[in-house]
């Protein structure tokens, strides 16, 4: 979750919770939302070991009924991301996810379970779960303080993406803005794995900015970001994620602060191979989920209709095979 780099904006979230007005329609008359990174835990079921050290707005449970009220008055169906729960506890976080599409009474129509592809027991794993047939891949966060550099191209891990290239599972691309070189070599070795690169590449929205600038030294550099989601945008197994930005952005910030990062995204990507996230609860560090949706609306409003029906569900229908009947 890298919720050391993330600053806590409670301040910005609860100035804005109030401000959002969406008109009066029906929830199923509203454009259609894929969600494709809707968290969730419930911290008297699973074990989330980053949440000892987390912003204190994180650190309660977030469940179905808390989603079902941030995003109250839109038309969404999510997919569930992990959360990064302790490793003994993978099989009960997909157990629990499963049993929750399965239910059918939630916003939740799919799954990207945690897993750990260099395992040993990475196949037997993931065929275990798949047979439920709503899991759409796998994640495992590659920013973490015990993840070195260059871990993702290791034989071992290759050989576990390989795999969910064969079943037609995917893998979420989470990893420092620095070492997304390192992703789309990953890409080149895993041709028949489709891949989807989180939170625009973990871009932060300051560093495009000056006047957004903080002290300290910026995580990356506007330029080395640019030319790494343009490798990875070269792969035609890849997509692009526009979800995370907001929890890096700055107190007062406004659309157009973020403006700059969604824009190279959608523009290098296209139309086609870009997907919305909300990365609800994470994405209240800077705002709430409604919020977020507003800016990133404002945001690609001069774009055509349907490119932005492909942003919002179209795409992730296609890409995700989704049902939604």
């Amino acid at each position: 979750m890298a919720i050391a780099r993330r600053h806590f904006l409670a301040a910005t979230a609860g100035a804005i919770a109030g401000a959002v007005v969406f008109p009066s329609l029906a929830d199923d008359q509203q454009p259609l939302i894929i969600d494709t990174h809707q968290h969730l835990w419930d911290r008297t079921k699973l074990n989330l070991p980053w949440l000892e050290s987390a912003p204190e707005i994180l650190t309660h449970s977030y469940r179905p009924q808390e989603y079902k009220a941030a995003t109250e008055g839109l038309n969404v169906r999510s997919v569930y991301m992990e959360v990064d729960v302790a490793e003994e506890q993978h099989d009960r976080e997909a157990e629990y996810v499963v049993g929750l599409i399965q239910g059918g009474k939630e916003a939740t129509i799919g799954a990207v379970i945690g897993g750990r592809p260099a395992s040993a027991g990475f196949s037997r794993y993931i065929d275990r779960h798949a047979r439920s047939g709503v899991i759409q891949g796998v994640r495992q966060v590659l920013h973490g303080e015990g993840t070195p550099k260059g871990y993702c191209l290791k034989p071992e891990f290759v050989a576990g993406i390989r795999a969910l290239g064969e079943r037609r599972l995917s893998f979420d691309l989470c990893m420092r803005p620095d070492e997304l070189g390192d992703g789309a070599k990953l890409t080149e070795q895993c041709p028949d794995t489709r891949f989807i690169v989180d939170h625009c590449g973990n871009a932060d929205p300051k560093v495009f900015d000056p006047k957004l600038a903080t002290s300290g030294q910026p995580s990356h550099s506007a330029d080395g970001w640019k030319r790494s989601m343009e490798l990875l945008a070269k792969r035609p197994n890849t997509l692009c994620k526009i979800s995370g930005i907001v929890a890096r952005a700055t107190p007062g910030w406004k659309s157009d602060h973020l403006a700059p990062v969604v824009n190279f995204c959608l523009e290098t990507f296209g139309p086609d191979r870009v997907v919305f996230g909300s990365d609800w609860p994470v994405c209240l560090l800077g705002a709430q989920l409604k919020q977020w949706v507003v800016a990133l609306r404002e945001i690609v409003a001069e774009r055509s209709a349907d490119d932005q029906t492909k942003l919002w569900s179209a795409n992730a229908l296609r890409s995700y095979s989704l049902n939604i009947a």
